[in-house]
């Protein structure tokens, strides 16, 4: 049974108009709120990351309209918020200690970049010993190049799920947290 759902970075730089808009960030982004919903309906305590850089004039600009949480994911009053710094949500903030304090051991993820911040975060979260659960189509990836070869947002998606789902975390469709996060 999962005891909290983390949701990081749906912010609205992911998204037309944004510094870094991702393919289907809507869709995941429609799907996250599915999630969320499940985990409130639930009883789950929802956690929402947001990602800023301070310094920074291109991107997560402190204050700036691409900073602040994606409207089809706003917090619900008294969910908490955690700011951070660095693409893994536990570096640097009180997310470990947030969750600890709520007993959690089971935790469910979504959100941006797959390839970044999702996969950062998770892995942090199998470090400490959280057994993770990842809610794989509430997230979104970038297209990305390596050595002049372009790898489309789809397939950078399906490596990291897929390495992920290799013993770091169990990997789950919204549908499927939806019909029981409880059970996710």
């Amino acid at each position: 049974m999962a005891d909290a759902l983390v949701v990081i970075d749906i912010q609205n730089e992911y998204f037309p108009g944004g510094a870094i808009p991702l393919p289907d960030a809507e869709g995941a982004a429609r799907r996250a709120a599915q999630a969320i919903a499940a985990a409130r309906a639930a009883g789950l305590r929802v956690f929402h990351v947001r990602h800023e850089e301070p310094g920074s004039d291109e991107w997560f600009v402190p204050g700036s309209r691409g900073a602040e949480t994606h409207a089809a994911v706003e917090p619900a009053e008294g969910e908490p918020v955690v700011l951070k710094h660095h693409p893994n949500s536990f570096r640097e903030t009180d997310l470990a200690e947030q969750l600890a304090k709520l007993g959690a051991g089971r935790v469910a993820f979504c959100g941006m970049m797959t390839s970044m911040c999702v996969d950062a975060t998770v892995r942090a979260a199998a470090d400490q010993g959280l057994d993770a659960v990842l809610v794989d189509d509430a997230c979104a990836a970038p297209d990305l190049e390596h050595r002049g070869t372009r790898i489309p947002a789809d397939a950078v998606h399906a490596a990291f799920c897929g390495a992920l789902a290799d013993g770091i975390a169990t990997v789950v469709s919204t549908k499927d947290f939806s019909s029981g996060p409880e059970h996710a």
